[in-house]
């Protein structure tokens, strides 16, 4: 089978026994960087000599055939420099080729940089989404945080700590200055920093950068306060382009947490 392992983000003590268990046993490990794998093994006292292959973003797609062949025989280990695999690293592509070729998949789970830093924010965790590293270029990730500008759930992202301020400045622009947000830094290693604010103070605190490895959580935006009216109006403007009266009601319902029944009654009244 495909076994997914997370290996520490940082400290070398979040190794989870079954982690060097199976680092012992593999024949075959497939690894972001074969170099990285090496001193972690190393760093847990692992002395086996698997066979190692280099499985990372420029070369996947065409390691992907060999690795389904080898683990529809054997198991191979598939480990990232940090965190669990697929989640902002190697692996997704060779997922979903194994699930599609009939491999099984299992996961050993662990460290992982995301619920980390959700768990030390103090934000809300009951509902987040993860989006990863935002675009380079300042026009495309201006666009991409102002799609997201009102989304209620807690966000997570990873930053370089190079662009680190150049991110906030750009969140507390889209998402407004006062949006409460988290910069967690080198989380489990020596110098683990986490720094809470808004967005605009930690755009100033963080003008010139950062070091290390940079997770930033960010407060998810209030619900919009509508009134009945205003929501009876917007069903109505559905009904006008097209839409069911039912299904207006529930959309409207859906994003303005009004009663989709008190909503359908009052609009069903109005059109009368």
């Amino acid at each position: 089978m495909l076994v997914l392992a997370a290996t520490p983000i940082g400290n070398l003590g979040d190794a989870t026994g079954r982690l060097v268990e199976t680092l012992k046993t593999a024949t075959v490990i497939a690894a972001e960087d074969t170099r990285v794998v090496q001193r972690l093994m190393r760093g847990l006292g692992v002395e086996s000599r698997p066979r190692l292959i280099s499985l990372n973003d420029h070369n996947e797609r065409e390691r992907i055939g060999e690795l389904v062949a080898l683990a529809a025989d054997a198991d191979v280990l598939v480990v990232s420099d940090a965190g669990m695999p697929t989640v902002s690293d190697p692996g997704y592509r060779l997922v979903a080729a194994a699930v599609d070729a009939g491999v099984a998949v299992t996961a050993l789970p662990g460290a992982s940089a995301v619920p980390t830093a959700l768990a030390v924010s103090g934000l809300p965790t009951d509902r987040f989404a993860f989006e990863g590293f935002p675009p380079r270029k300042q026009g495309e990730r201006r666009a991409l945080l102002a799609s997201l500008a009102r989304e209620s759930r807690t966000l997570v992202f990873f930053e370089s700590p190079q662009r680190l301020g150049d991110f906030l400045a750009d969140l507390s622009e889209t998402f407004g200055a006062d949006r409460r947000v988290v910069v967690c830094r080198e989380l489990t290693k020596l110098h683990e920093e986490v720094v809470r604010g808004t967005a605009a103070d930690l755009a100033e605190r963080f003008v010139d950068g950062a070091r290390g490895e940079i997770c930033v959580v960010v407060e998810g935006a209030a619900a919009a306060v509508v009134s009945l009216e205003d929501g009876v109006r917007q069903v109505l403007a559905l009904v006008a382009s097209g839409a069911r009266l039912k299904e207006a009601a529930s959309e409207v319902g859906a994003e303005t947490g009004l009663s989709r029944r008190d909503l359908y009654e009052a609009a069903l009244a109005a059109r009368r």
